[in-house]
């Protein structure tokens, strides 16, 4: 397997190429259109094949390039069935299983942080160093969660999606988030289990009132990023 964590500095955002050697063929979650150029590039020097482009969710802090990705590559696009995004090849849901080349990974519906917001584990039959990885989009970040207040968010669904989907997951599990603002890189279950200060809660309650007490501003780039990645990116 190959792996490469991917960051773009000006959104604080992780992409995460992963591909299978035996075929060339590889996945890649959460792209950002500015880093196309840079990402293709390394796609080519490493001999892989780009099968699959993927977002967890609709981001709301930066443009996504599926679509720059898919006009470059032919890859297949794809992102949750309760996307509103017009433009991908196909739709995921809760359970299925994205294969490329010789390797899958299992699909997560874990709303909360979005109403179409997805996690994607691949297992430790998968992994090259025994560990299952978890990539959580902005539903479980290192030390928090994602907040719940815009695009159909809902803390009491996030606290499922925490306490009864993500969390339930071996503790040896790696956390791979779509952001981090503290140049965190790789968390665990194990970890945030133990030191997220979020996940201290004791009721589904608590979690919710902790969540619906922040008063956060919206993202800088909301009112153009969200249209544009229901586009695959396209800003016409």
């Amino acid at each position: 397997m190959i792996f490469r964590q991917l960051f773009d500095s000006d959104s604080s955002t992780y992409s995460y190429l992963i591909g299978d050697e035996a075929s060339g063929e590889a996945v890649l979650i959460d792209s950002v259109l500015e880093r196309t150029e840079h990402t293709l590039q390394l796609i080519e020097q490493l001999g892989l094949n780009l099968a699959l482009a993927i977002d967890t969710h609709t981001h709301a802090d930066h443009i996504t390039g599926l679509g720059a990705l898919r006009d470059a590559t032919g890859c297949k696009t794809m992102m949750g069935r309760e996307s509103l995004a017009d433009c991908l090849s196909d739709t995921f849901a809760d359970g299925d299983r994205l294969e490329f080349g010789n390797l899958y990974i299992k699909v997560i519906y874990s709303p909360g942080h979005t109403d179409d917001s997805y996690s994607f584990y691949l297992p430790e039959s998968q992994s090259d160093n025994n560990q299952p990885m978890l990539f959580s989009g902005d539903t479980l970040l290192i030390r928090g969660t994602g907040r719940t207040d815009f695009q159909n968010g809902n803390a009491g669904h996030q606290y499922n999606s925490l306490f009864n989907r993500l969390l339930i997951l071996p503790d040896n599990t790696l956390v791979y988030p779509a952001h981090d603002y503290k140049g965190w890189m790789v968390s665990s279950i194990h970890e945030e289990k133990r030191h997220n200060p979020r996940l201290q809660m004791t009721s589904r309650e608590d979690y919710i009132a902790l969540m619906d007490s922040l008063d956060l501003p919206n993202p800088k780039m909301m009112d153009i990023a969200v249209p544009a990645n229901r586009s695959c990116g396209d800003m016409a």
